[in-house]
């Protein structure tokens, strides 16, 4: 310890000791906080004092739970099943990079006691989890809040992986940012391009030297198919990000897989029992997403409306068999 801590300071390290050592399983007696206040902050005062400021922060409306054992903080922001879903959450994503998920684990972390700190052992192994190598996400994050809040066009160059396993640079973009969204576990950028002349959704951790531009942004509700803003109902329940205008889709798949259309499509997706333990499906969904969906289910679905998606489909099929003779 650096020196020493004034008296008065005594009531909110007492708090602190409670929230870093204390849980209902690791009452402190007054004793054992006197210990922590003058080994960690170097503060003597007697146990009267400790009972005082026990009671201060009590009435001040801090939970602490007192005890024959001793005291203990009750409750915090987040119980600790809480904690680990969080941080199973940033563990998961792929688009936050190893540094940056062990240091909101390690914030998460602080959120709770020594205890749970040390039953957390993914903050060690975070590195093996396939995260981008992109250092410039929560940069982007704040860049493109502050664009759509002003209203500007935002420029960046967008890469792609190559054969190294690094991602490369394959376009410049000038585009108009309008909402950032999180999609089976992706985080995308959607924004219109003047240059290909439609809406775009690019993934936020392939994005790198963005910048805010001085050019206005086209309004969004000025272009066609956005008269009333963006259908986030409409994307949650669409396999994949692509910005072609969906379709109304029926498809016959078995009823084995029920529970993954449910996962890929969400609750909007309505589903009807058929017969020979199938199901008939209808959902609203982007025919390029659908193309590529029906094919990675091809054992399980059949697609068959409309016409048009059924027949890029048999396309596909046909040109993926030549490969395979």
């Amino acid at each position: 310890m650096g020196g020493y801590e004034p008296k008065k300071l005594a009531l909110l390290r007492i708090w602190q000791i409670l929230k870093d050592n204390s849980d209902y399983d690791h009452p402190l007696t007054q004793e054992e906080i006197g210990e922590y206040l003058e080994k960690d902050y170097g503060i003597e005062v007697e146990r009267k004092a400790i009972g005082r400021n026990l009671s201060l922060l009590k009435e001040t409306g801090v939970d602490i739970e007192s005890t024959r054992d001793g005291s203990y903080l009750a409750s915090r922001d987040f119980e600790d099943s809480e904690l680990h879903m969080l941080i199973d959450g940033v563990l998961s994503s792929k688009y936050i990079t190893a540094k940056h998920s062990k240091d909101l684990i390690s914030r998460l972390c602080g959120m709770s006691n020594k205890f749970f700190k040390s039953s957390v052992k993914h903050i060690y192994s975070v590195d093996d989890w396939g995260k981008t190598d992109n250092q410039a996400l929560f940069l982007n994050i704040e860049l493109i809040s502050n664009a759509i809040e002003e209203g500007k066009q935002i420029h960046y160059d967008y890469n792609k992986y190559g054969v190294d396993g690094k991602l490369h640079k394959t376009s410049q973009q000038y585009v108009s940012p309008y909402q950032m969204i999180l999609n089976n576990q992706r985080y995308y950028l959607m924004a219109y391009s003047e240059y290909w002349g439609n809406m775009v959704s690019h993934r936020l951790d392939h994005i790198t030297n963005l910048e805010i531009t001085d050019l206005k942004a086209v309004p969004l509700r000025s272009l066609p198919g956005y008269e009333n803003g963006i259908d986030y109902k409409e994307i949650s329940g669409t396999p994949y990000m692509f910005t072609d205008k969906p379709v109304n889709v029926e498809f016959v798949a078995d009823e084995s897989i029920t529970d993954q259309i449910f996962e890929w499509f969400g609750k909007n997706a309505k589903i009807i029992k058929a017969n020979n333990g199938k199901v008939k499906v209808f959902v609203k969904a982007s025919p390029n997403a659908m193309t590529h969906w029906a094919m990675q289910y091809i054992e399980n679905v059949e697609v068959t409306a409309p016409d048009s998606l059924r027949s890029r489909i048999k396309e596909a099929l046909k040109q993926g068999a030549e490969k395979y003779k």
